[in-house]
């Protein structure tokens, strides 16, 4: 052995520390517990930013647009559209989208009515939306032609596309509901398209509002108090819809299966 080699120290491998299976699920708990959390906090600032958007519209319509009105008055018929377009198919249906997310210890049949529930409301709120605006064009004097713009189209898409999405799931997964195979199958195109509708309906409400306040704000370009206004509505819209489709998409965030959903899928009484 040379000397260079006597004084040089041999490198130590390092020892491989046996994890426990306690320790594993003990980490894997703290991991759960802390994703848990994140998603309360999430959850509840995409609550508090949806209650805002409404707040926020009600005000712009009250304050800037001559409050409500029916066919009477065409014009003001028109604020319902936007206000129950808010409510349904932006606030309800990003929470009918969270609702087993958000509701994640409660059985798998209350939550799909639940989920229905909110969907229906949505949709009962939109036809009123689109009665309201296709009467403040057709009403008014001169008529005013229906379905030219982009916000027409995508919205009139993220209609469509949330009315067949409540009408599938309705027939697939709550009543008569079809078997396990095909709900399986159905499953990942009904997630796909339900967020697809999701993201389309805020699309459609920023261009909405932008084609609104075009419209109707002459000094637009000074910024006042209405644009900026309108500015915050599509801006907390935009942060909305981020946080609702990040909450839904997050595997981490993905909710348990309950021993209750076993016995709902076997057949088994789990009300």
């Amino acid at each position: 052995m040379s000397v260079s080699e006597a004084q040089t120290p041999q490198t130590q491998q390092p020892v491989a520390v046996p994890v426990s299976t306690a320790q594993r699920s003990n980490m894997e708990e703290i991991g759960s517990t802390r994703n848990l959390v994140n998603f309360r906090l999430l959850y509840i600032i995409s609550q508090l930013i949806g209650v805002v958007i409404i707040v926020l519209m009600i005000s712009w319509i009250g304050i800037h647009l001559n409050g409500l009105a029916w066919t009477a008055t065409p014009s003001v018929q028109f604020n319902w559209h936007p206000l129950l377009m808010t409510i349904g198919m932006i606030f309800l249906y990003g929470n009918s989208i969270l609702v087993y997310r958000g509701f994640r210890h409660a059985r798998k049949r209350p939550l799909k009515l639940t989920h229905a529930a909110l969907h229906a409301a949505a949709f009962l709120f939109t036809v009123i939306a689109l009665v309201a605006v296709f009467d403040s064009h057709n009403l008014a004097n001169p008529p005013i032609p229906n379905m030219y713009s982009l916000h027409s189209w995508v919205g009139l898409s993220a209609v469509l596309i949330f009315s067949m999405q409540y009408v599938v799931g309705f027939v697939t997964f709550l009543f008569p509901q079809l078997k396990d195979v095909m709900r399986e199958k159905i499953m990942p195109f009904h997630v796909i398209f339900g967020i697809l509708g999701f993201v389309m309906a805020i699309c459609a409400a920023l261009l909405g509002l932008s084609e609104k306040a075009f419209f109707h704000i002459k000094n637009i370009s000074e910024l006042p108090s209405e644009g900026l206004l309108v500015n915050s509505i599509g801006m907390c819209m935009i942060f909305y819809g981020a946080i609702v489709v990040f909450l839904v998409t997050e595997r981490q965030f993905k909710r348990e299966p309950l021993p209750e959903d076993t016995m709902l899928l076997t057949g088994g009484n789990s009300d």
